[in-house]
């Protein structure tokens, strides 16, 4: 089974809009080493889209050289996008329709390295439906003043464990958890 990992960089007020934090040659390499430990990737609609504007070709070749292997690791990345508006994808997409745990749990059963997804309100359904294996937040020392916010509406509050911290020159850092499971 592989896992589904999510991974969202945000601010110290919980801000997750992209725009709100900046980035550098560090972050930009530990992204594309995140998204190598997946086999595919999991948007919504909004992400899917904002994702395919600022990293498909011709347009990734825009981005600085330290920018490319981030931009050549999403462009050659199976994706896999829960819409119910689009009525197709391509840039190496197929559209998730139907019951979206069923879906995603079909996803999680194949063989391979792992799942990951981005996003906000993606994340939230499927942290909602107990479906996310591992949480990554990069931190960025950046207080926003404004939403969207980490994990906004949330259910049922998520017992996590730390398993990994890891600090940046720019002050980022990046904190790892599981879900922390209950044994009886």
């Amino acid at each position: 089974m592989r896992p589904l990992r999510y991974s969202i960089n945000v601010t110290l007020d919980g801000c997750c809009d992209h725009r709100a934090a900046s980035t550098d040659e560090e972050l930009h390499h530990h992204s594309a080493a995140i998204l190598e430990r997946a086999d595919a990737l999991l948007f919504g609609r909004v992400t899917y889209e904002m994702m395919q504007e600022a990293w498909r070709p011709p347009v990734a070749a825009t981005r600085p050289d330290w920018m490319l292997p981030f931009g050549e690791t999403i462009d050659r990345a199976r994706k896999y996008v829960v819409s119910s508006t689009l009525e197709g994808v391509d840039w190496n997409a197929e559209l998730l329709r139907g019951d979206l745990g069923e879906a995603v749990r079909h996803l999680k059963q194949q063989p391979g390295k792992g799942l990951y997804v981005g996003g906000v309100t993606l994340p939230l359904a499927l942290a909602d439906l107990g479906l996310i294996d591992e949480y990554e937040f990069v931190v960025h020392p950046v207080v926003a003043g404004h939403g969207p916010t980490l994990l906004a509406g949330l259910r049922e509050p998520l017992d996590l464990t730390l398993v990994e911290r890891r600090e940046f020159r720019s002050g980022a850092f990046s904190l790892r958890y599981v879900p922390r499971r209950v044994t009886a």
